[in-house]
C-alpha cells in the first residue's frame, strides 16, 4: 500500500510533462495558409468649418480648394457630417506553381471625379501580384504610403506624392529593404492662363507616347528606413489646327522624392518626406496643373513639396500626430494672377481607443492658399485665405481571415 502511495506523484508528474509536451506542439502547430481576408472599416465624421472651401471637398482640407474671392462659396461657418471614408476590401491568395498569387481589391465611398462631392463607390487598389511581378492599379512606387501621418482627415498633407495608379511593376528587391521598378498609366492636365480662350489654342490635344517610368528603392536601418524615388515622363499636346502657327509641342516630366520613417524612442514615429520635380503635379496629393505657358511655350511647371508629422503614443488608450506640409509652386508668366502658388497645411489630433477595433478623435485643422499675383482691380480678390476647421471622427475597424484547409 505504501509503495502504492509513492507512486501517485510519479504519476501526477508524468502526466504535467505531456500535457505540456502537448500543449507545446500545439503552440509550434503552423497557421495554416489563408484563401482570403476580408477587411475595412465604418467612419463618421463631423465638424465645424469655421471658414469656406468648396463644396465638393467640404469634410476634407484641400489648399487648392480654398476661395479665391470673398464669399466665393458661400458665407463662413458650416457644420458637416459625412461617411465617405468608409472601406471595404478583399485579398485573396492563390497556390500556383509560380508561387502565391496576391490580389487586392478594394474601395471606399468617397466620390472624386466626376462623383466629386457624392457618397459613392471609389475604387482604390485592383492589384495581382505574383513573385516579383504586379500589375494593376495600386500605389505607385513614386510615393511613400507610410509617410501619410495618423490623423483623421481625409486627404493628408498637400505637400505629399500621392497616387494610385494603372501600372506594370518589376521587384527584384523584396522585404523591408526593397526596389521596385514601374510603368505607369501617363496623364496630365495644363493650364492656358492667360491665352486659354484664344481661339487659335482650342485645338490643341493631349499625347501621351509612353508610359511614366518610377522607381524606388527603401533601405531599411535599425530606427526605420530611408527610401529614394524618381520618376520620367513624356508629355507632347498636338495643334490639329493646320491653319496658320503650330502650337504643337513637348515638355519632359522628372522628380526625385525623398522620405523617411524614424522611431523617435519607445513612443514616437517622424514621418518626413520633401520632393522635388518639374511636371509632377498629377502625382501629388493636392496640386494644380503640371504644364503651363512661359514666354509664349508650354513648359513643365516646377515645384517643391515637404512634409514632416510625429505620431506620439501617450500610452495604449490615446495618441496623437502633430504636423505640417507645404506645396510651393513656381508660377510661369503665362498664367493668371489667380493661379494657385503656395499652399500651407497643419493638423494637431488627439486619439483615443476606447476597445479593440474601435477609435474616436477630435482634430485640428489649418491650411492657407496664396495665389500668383495681385488684382488691384477687383476688390473682391483674395490673394491669400485659410481655412480653420475642428473634426470629430468615429472609426470601426472589423476583418476576418478565411483559411485553407
Amino acid at each position: 500500500m505504501k509503495k502504492k502511495l509513492n507512486s501517485i506523484p510519479l504519476i501526477f508528474l508524468t502526466l504535467a510533462v505531456i500535457f505540456l509536451t502537448a500543449a507545446n506542439l500545439i503552440a509550434q502547430d503552423p497557421e495554416p495558409p489563408k484563401s482570403m481576408d476580408i477587411y475595412g472599416f465604418i467612419m463618421m465624421d463631423a465638424g465645424y468649418n469655421a471658414n469656406q472651401i468648396h463644396p465638393d471637398w467640404f469634410d476634407v482640407v484641400r489648399p487648392t480648394k480654398l476661395p479665391t474671392y470673398e464669399n466665393e462659396y458661400g458665407t463662413d461657418g458650416n457644420f458637416f457630417f459625412s461617411v465617405r471614408q468608409t472601406r471595404l476590401g478583399f485579398k485573396n491568395y492563390f497556390e500556383t506553381s509560380k508561387g502565391v498569387l496576391k490580389t487586392q481589391f478594394e474601395f471606399e465611398m468617397f466620390g472624386t471625379g466626376v462623383d466629386a462631392g457624392q457618397t459613392t463607390i471609389r475604387l482604390r487598389h485592383a492589384y495581382a501580384e505574383l513573385g516579383k511581378i504586379g500589375v494593376g492599379q495600386y500605389w505607385s512606387p513614386f510615393m511613400d504610403i507610410d509617410v501619410f501621418p495618423n490623423t483623421v482627415e481625409y486627404w493628408g498633407p498637400n505637400g505629399m506624392v500621392f497616387f494610385r495608379n494603372v501600372q506594370f511593376r518589376y521587384m527584384p528587391i523584396q522585404g523591408d529593404t526593397r526596389m521596385t521598378i514601374a510603368l505607369e498609366r501617363p496623364g496630365a492636365s495644363a493650364d492656358g492662363g492667360t491665352f486659354a480662350e484664344r481661339s487659335e489654342l482650342q485645338n490643341i490635344r493631349a499625347r501621351f507616347p509612353l508610359p511614366d517610368l518610377s522607381f524606388e528603392y527603401r533601405q531599411a536601418i535599425d530606427p526605420g528606413y530611408i527610401e529614394l524615388a524618381g520618376i520620367v515622363r513624356s508629355m507632347q499636346w498636338e495643334d490639329l489646327d493646320t491653319i496658320g502657327v503650330d502650337y504643337s509641342g513637348d515638355a519632359i516630366g522628372w522628380g526625385l522624392n525623398l522620405s523617411t520613417n524614424l522611431k523617435i524612442g519607445q513612443n514616437n514615429v517622424f514621418r518626413g518626406q520633401v520632393v522635388y520635380g518639374a511636371g509632377i503635379q498629377n502625382y501629388m496629393n493636392d496640386a494644380p496643373v503640371d504644364v503651363a505657358i512661359e514666354d509664349n511655350k508650354g513648359v513643365a511647371i516646377p515645384m517643391l513639396g515637404v512634409v514632416a508629422f510625429i505620431d506620439h503614443n501617450w500610452n495604449k488608450k490615446f495618441s496623437s500626430a502633430l504636423g505640417w506640409s507645404m506645396l510651393d509652386i513656381a508660377n510661369t508668366n503665362g498664367q493668371n494672377y489667380d493661379a494657385f502658388s503656395l499652399g500651407h497645411y497643419a493638423v494637431g489630433n488627439l486619439m483615443y481607443y476606447p476597445a479593440e477595433n474601435v477609435m474616436m478623435g477630435v482634430e485640428l485643422q489649418y491650411a492657407t492658399r496664396d495665389n500668383y499675383k495681385d488684382d488691384a482691380t477687383n476688390p473682391a480678390y483674395l490673394k491669400s485665405t485659410d481655412i480653420f476647421k475642428v473634426q470629430f471622427s468615429f472609426k470601426y475597424n472589423f476583418a476576418q481571415a478565411f483559411y485553407k484547409k
